[in-house]
C-alpha cells in the first residue's frame, strides 16, 4: 500500500494506492453512519459495483447505500446527465449530510464532483477512479466540470474530494486503448516537471504497457505525487497549476471538433503534447533530439502525434479561442523550455501557431 496526502490545510485528503484501497480505514470512516449514493456507469458497474458495496456495507459502518448507473462516454458529460444526479438526490430526499461516491473514469469523477459541489451548495464526495487516466490525473486535485458543445470543461468548479482510493486491480480489465489514453497524462508529468521521471518512463515503457504491477504502482505513485505537489501550491490555477494543461488546449480543440465522440481525451492530449513540443522546437527551446525522444515515447504508448487531418487549422484555432486559458481575450499556451520544464506563454507568434496546427 502506498499513501500520499494532498496538503490543503483543513481540506487535506488521502490518496491511497493499493489493491486493497477500498478497504482502507480512512474510506470506512468517511462513509460510516451516512447515506451514500454510489454513481457509476454501464461499463464499470457490472465489473466493480458489487465489490465496492461489499467493502462499504460492513455491519460496523451502518451505511445506507444506493446506486445510480449512468451511460458511458465523454458525450454524456453534460448538463443533462448532471440533472439525472440531481433528480435522484432530490427524489430520494438526500440532505447535506450525505456523501456521493464516484466509481468510474474521468467522466464519472468530473460529473459527480460537480454535482457534489453544487447540490445544496456542497456535499461530500469520494473519488474511486477505475481508469489509468482518472487514477493519475482527473481524480486528484478537485477540478470538476461538464462539457459544453463549444468547449470542454467550461462549466464546473474547484471542489476537493474527501479522499481518492486507487485499486490497481481495476486496470486489469481496462481496454488497451483506454490504457494508452491514460499514459498521455503520465508522460505529461515527466515533460512538465520531472526530467528524471521522463527518463525512467523511456527505460520502462515496455513493462508499463505490459502492465507490470511494480512498474504500474511506481508510475501511478509518481504521477499522483507530482499532481498533489502542484495542486497544493496552486489549488485554483492562478499560476503554477496551469502547466498541468500541457497539450490540453490543442487536445480540447480536437475533442470539441469531433463533438467528443471519436478520440479519447488522452489520445487528443497525446497529439496536443506533440503539437506543443513542435511549437516549442520552432521557438528554439527544444532541439531535434528532444523532439525524437518525446515523439518516440508517445508512439511507444500508442498515442497519436498529429490531429485528425479532417480538422482544418482555422477550425482548431477557432476552438482554441474558447479554452479556459484565454485571459482578457488572449490565448495562453503551455510550452516546453526543456524536457522537465514547462511554462505558460502569452507572447507567441500567431503564424507559428497556425503552422503547427
Amino acid at each position: 500500500m502506498k499513501k500520499l496526502t494532498l496538503e490543503l490545510g483543513a481540506r487535506s485528503y488521502p490518496i491511497v494506492i493499493s489493491p486493497e484501497a477500498w478497504n482502507d480505514a480512512s474510506l470506512s470512516e468517511q462513509v460510516r453512519g451516512r447515506r451514500a449514493l454510489i454513481i457509476s456507469n454501464e461499463t464499470i458497474a457490472p465489473l466493480y459495483l458489487d465489490r465496492l458495496k461489499s467493502c462499504l456495507s460492513g455491519a460496523a459502518l451502518e451505511v445506507e447505500l444506493d446506486q445510480l448507473i449512468l451511460p458511458d462516454g465523454e458525450q454524456y458529460k453534460t448538463i443533462n446527465t448532471l440533472e439525472k444526479i440531481y433528480d435522484r438526490l432530490l427524489e430520494s430526499h438526500y440532505d447535506r449530510s450525505c456523501i456521493l461516491i464516484a466509481l468510474g473514469g474521468g467522466v464519472i469523477g468530473d460529473t459527480v464532483g460537480f454535482a457534489a459541489a453544487t447540490y445544496q451548495r456542497g456535499v461530500d464526495f469520494i473519488q474511486i477512479p477505475t481508469t489509468l487516466l482518472s487514477q493519475v490525473d482527473s481524480s486528484v486535485g478537485g477540478k470538476t466540470a461538464v462539457n459544453h458543445p463549444l468547449g470542454k470543461n467550461m462549466i464546473g468548479a474547484f471542489y476537493q474530494p474527501k479522499g481518492v482510493y486507487i485499486d490497481l486491480t481495476t486496470l486489469e480489465t481496462l481496454p488497451e486503448r483506454e490504457f494508452s489514453a491514460g499514459m498521455a497524462e503520465v508522460i505529461k508529468y515527466g515533460l512538465i516537471r520531472d526530467n528524471a521521471f521522463f527518463g525512467w518512463l523511456e527505460q520502462n515503457i515496455e513493462a508499463i504497457m505490459a502492465r507490470d504491477p511494480d512498474c504500474l504502482a511506481e508510475t501511478i505513485l509518481v504521477s499522483c505525487r507530482t499532481k498533489a505537489e502542484v495542486v497544493s501550491a496552486d489549488e485554483t490555477e492562478q499560476g503554477l497549476r496551469a502547466i498541468l494543461n500541457l497539450g490540453h488546449t490543442f487536445g480540447h480543440a480536437i475533442e470539441a471538433a469531433q463533438h467528443y465522440k471519436h478520440w479519447l481525451h488522452g489520445e487528443a492530449v497525446g497529439a496536443g503534447m506533440a503539437m506543443a513540443a513542435r511549437m516549442s522546437q520552432n521557438m528554439g527551446w527544444l532541439d531535434s533530439t528532444d523532439m525524437t525522444r518525446i515523439e518516440s515515447l508517445l508512439s511507444a504508448a500508442n498515442l497519436p502525434l498529429e490531429a485528425p487531418q479532417d480538422i482544418s487549422a482555422e477550425k482548431m484555432r477557432s476552438l482554441m479561442s474558447h479554452d479556459k486559458k484565454v485571459t482578457r481575450g488572449q490565448l495562453r499556451l503551455i510550452l516546453l523550455k526543456q524536457i522537465g520544464r514547462a511554462e505558460v506563454i502569452n507572447d507567441f507568434d500567431e503564424e507559428q501557431l497556425l503552422a503547427v496546427l
